[in-house]
């Protein structure tokens, strides 16, 4: 029964903080087909993260030119979208000259165009541009770049030897590209939020990030490029470096409209990026840069990479790796990597090289001389500005009016999927149930990987008592348990979880089973307890709640919170019990504040059969309960303990000590869509433990 494969000999998620700065591999699977079963989990888990699960509504772009000139070959126009309801994109938009349509819609005065969409003359600029001009002919498309940059000082703006957003952009329109260049938030024109300094606990339970509003930019920019009349939409492209090299993949990891890329001295095995908008929670717990990266197998990508800084070991390692997942599709010849001798950039030389590599794919041609980069004069930085202090939009919204838009989108988007029939539970749970395994997860493995050590036994009077650990092979988990059979062969399987651990559910010493462990055994049950994560004699201060700094900054990305790992454990417990009681489901009890660990383990276990929940007063509209109480970034945007209690059905399911601040109106309705009502008992006051028996021994 019991495996004798060791687990490590302390768990080492308490002794191991993963950070941006640990060398990590990433091996790709031998097949196809594992890969593509892999990619669907990684994307998903990627949009969760980001909070962009399930994914927002698409609200009205609202596009706008404010300003417009024409230059020999070219023209640049500064542009203004929303990509939320008053939060502003900010960027330029660079065309080869006459290929946007200009002589279409009316001119405009001086000061840009009307929030219609429409454009009008610049300063510099004789003609008026118009968003909706009629379609142009298949012909005359143009394919489109997108150029996301990185944290140069004068982000969009920045013109210098180590790189230059608008040489680029300006040598992509000569080549026939249509360019858009944005800026991140907190740059140029972009100063609704602080770059550095954006993100606090209650945004991360609803899944607001700088780096997921980043993304849902980039997002949106494809959008706004799809809406353009002289663009073909199924020629996109996106490049940008070190953090646009981290949006560059991040984006076309998810969005399948982009169709070639190249991300620039970004792509490491050992770093992973250094700001907070490189950082969202939970994204990298059990990923990394390189994987996301061959996401966009087997669409072309170049990795570009640098003698001087992180991804110097590119040629060796970073790019084989993806080369791996590239050659499942025998599309070797899709991927390639271009190392640059020089510090960390974007400079002539790389750029060149993405000139060529786009050049191929895009333009349908191999020219070199056509992708030399010919010199450039930008525009005064003052001049390509969408956004300045006399324009500035009536709408605009600043931290905490975002903040509130983004949790009101958010409720309203869980109010129009709460279950109300068959259907539309069975909708709710496919979204909703691998939101909730990105945020916690759950074991998954084989169940040959659950393993056993160090077993003790003893007996006490009629029980027989085991001890041990249990975890999975290669997960770095150790959770201490204690088995409590009874003398005959056991006729159901219950697994206790106390928040103090396995000593609260004893006495004599923890050698004879407590009063509630009698009862249940008296029934001829099975009892399992664990110390799940931070609990019992292993009990500490989680390291989530402690001060991020230095290689443990952005603690979340990468490493589950205490939440999350007790949610886990409680999983395995499950598991091991299931295995060792011989039973297909089993039954759980969660005691005080162990009560809503377990709650959220109902919803991603389907072999919970039979629950008792101690709810513990829990206030589930209230973000400082969940911050001090049951933190996971991104809970609240799935719908937190609500939700993972309507994706219980149609287990047994026993809710007490709700008090008043517990809504049990959704669960409700989710087990009247399941027709399965006559299974779920709420109570205000807690459960004395005759009720907890006889819920657990006999059901409803």
């Amino acid at each position: 029964m019991y495996s004798h494969d060791p687990l490590p000999p302390v768990d080492r998620r308490r002794t191991e903080i993963r950070h941006l700065n640990l060398p990590c591999e990433f091996v790709a699977p031998t097949t196809k087909e594992a890969w593509e079963k892999r990619a669907r989990s990684l994307r998903e888990h990627i949009l969760v993260s980001m909070g962009l699960w399930p994914n927002p509504a698409r609200s009205p772009l609202n596009a706008e030119i404010t300003h417009r000139v024409e230059r020999d070959g070219y023209s640049i126009e500064n542009v203004r979208f929303q990509s939320l309801p008053g939060f502003y994109v900010t960027g330029n938009l660079y065309r080869p000259f006459g290929g946007d349509g200009s002589s279409a819609g009316s001119p405009a005065d001086d000061n840009g165009s009307s929030a219609d969409g429409t454009g009008g003359t610049g300063d510099d600029g004789p003609g008026g541009a118009d968003f909706n001009a009629g379609d142009p002919s298949p012909d005359s498309l143009r394919p489109a770049i997108l150029n996301p940059h990185g944290h140069w000082k004068e982000g969009r703006l920045a013109h210098e030897p180590d790189g230059s957003i608008p040489a680029r952009c300006i040598n992509y329109a000569l080549q026939g590209y249509v360019a858009f260049a944005w800026s991140m938030a907190g740059y140029n024109d972009s100063t609704q939020l602080d770059h550095r300094t954006f993100g606090d606990d209650r945004k991360q339970l609803w899944g607001l990030s700088l780096m997921g509003l980043q993304l849902w930019n980039g997002m949106r920019s494809v959008d706004f490029l799809q809406s353009l009349p002289d663009v073909d939409n199924s020629r996109i492209a996106c490049t940008g470096a070190s953090g646009g090299g981290t949006q560059t993949f991040m984006l076309t990891a998810v969005d399948d409209r982009v169709r070639a890329a190249a991300p620039v001295n970004m792509v490491s095995a050992h770093m992973q990026g250094g700001c907070i908008c490189e950082n969202g929670p939970n994204l990298r717990i059990e990923t990394n840069n390189m994987e996301i990266a061959a996401l966009a197998a087997p669409r072309p990508l170049l990795l570009v990479s640098a003698t001087g800084d992180w991804t110097v070991n590119t040629p060796e390692l970073e790019y084989p790796a993806i080369r791996a997942v590239y050659a499942l599709y025998d599309a070797e010849d899709h991927l390639a990597q271009v190392q640059i001798d020089a510090d960390h950039n974007y400079n002539a030389a790389s750029r060149e090289a993405v000139y060529a590599w786009f050049g191929r794919w895009m333009l349908d041609s191999e020219s070199g001389d056509r992708f030399s980069e010919r010199p450039v004069e930008p525009e005064p930085p003052d001049s390509m500005l969408a956004i300045t202090a006399e324009n500035r939009p009536e709408d605009w919204i600043d931290e905490e009016g975002l903040t509130e838009v983004w949790i009101d989108r958010a409720r309203k988007q869980l109010n129009k999927m709460k279950p109300s029939d068959a259907r539309s539970l069975r909708r709710f749970r496919q979204v909703m149930s691998a939101g909730f395994r990105s945020i916690i997860g759950s074991p998954n493995a084989a169940d040959g990987d659950l393993v056993a050590t160090r077993m003790g036994m003893h007996r006490t009077g009629t029980c027989t008592v085991r001890t041990g650990f249990i975890g999975w092979r290669n997960g770095g988990d150790r959770v201490p348990f204690t088995e409590f059979h009874p003398p005959d062969a056991p006729r159901g399987a219950v697994l206790v979880v106390h928040p103090d651990g396995v000593s609260a559910l004893t006495q004599d010493n923890g050698r004879d089973p407590g009063p509630l462990v009698q009862h249940l055994l008296g029934k001829g049950l099975l009892v399992l307890s664990a110390d799940v994560f931070l609990t019992g004699p292993a009990d500490g201060k989680p390291a989530d709640r402690e001060p991020a700094s230095g290689d443990h900054a952005y603690f979340t990305t990468y490493n589950r919170t205490a939440t999350a790992n007790r949610v886990q454990d409680i999983l395995t417990a499950v598991a091991w019990l299931r295995r060792t009681g011989g039973v297909a489901s089993v039954s759980l009890v969660g005691i005080g504040a162990a009560g809503p660990w377990c709650l959220l383990a109902c919803g991603l276990s389907p072999h919970v059969g039979r629950a008792v929940i101690d709810t513990y007063r829990f206030d589930t509209d209230s973000d400082e309960a969940y911050e001090s109480r049951l933190f996971i970034p991104v809970l609240r945007r799935l719908g937190g303990l609500s939700a993972a209690a309507a994706l219980a059905t149609p287990a047994e399911l026993y809710l007490h000590h709700t008090g008043h601040a517990f809504e049990t109106d959704e669960i409700e309705a989710a087990y009247r869509a399941a027709d399965a009502l006559d299974r779920l008992r709420t109570q205000r006051s807690p459960a004395d433990l005759n009720q907890v028996v006889a819920w657990i021994d006999e059901g409803p």
